[in-house]
């Protein structure tokens, strides 16, 4: 990650991010993710996640909006059954309970706001 520096009043004015395969880390079984950038309002990250890995139903308050890169997923939102395919994308507003399952090696990209500061490394 790059910091964008304003030299005259020397303060941080932005992040910048160069694709690399290291900084990921296991947040449940067969989830990687990393977090690509942020600001003060959002998280940007990446997470690759292996055919069968499932994350349980849960909320959190944080707006979560999602795209599917590549791979496939079997989503619940409330009281919603999806299926993502890649180039489809989802909003999951802070407090609704949500779940997925990875029926294909997959990647996302998310944002969430405000910032997970547990999920900045």
């Amino acid at each position: 990650m790059i910091l964008l520096w304003d030299l005259d009043d020397k303060e941080v004015i932005g992040m910048f991010y160069k694709k690399d395969k290291s900084g990921y880390r296991e947040i449940a079984e067969g989830a990687l993710m990393k977090p690509l950038v942020h600001g003060e309002k959002t998280l940007l990250i990446e997470a690759n996640l292996k055919k069968g890995a499932v994350h349980n139903l849960h909320s959190h308050p944080h707006e979560q909006t999602g795209y599917l890169v590549s791979g496939r997923l079997m989503m619940t939102i409330g009281d919603e059954r999806l299926e993502a395919e890649p180039g489809d994308s989802w909003c999951v507003p802070g407090g609704v309970e949500h779940s997925g399952e990875t029926l294909e090696d997959s990647v996302v990209i998310e944002v969430f706001s405000p910032v997970r500061k547990e999920y900045l490394s």
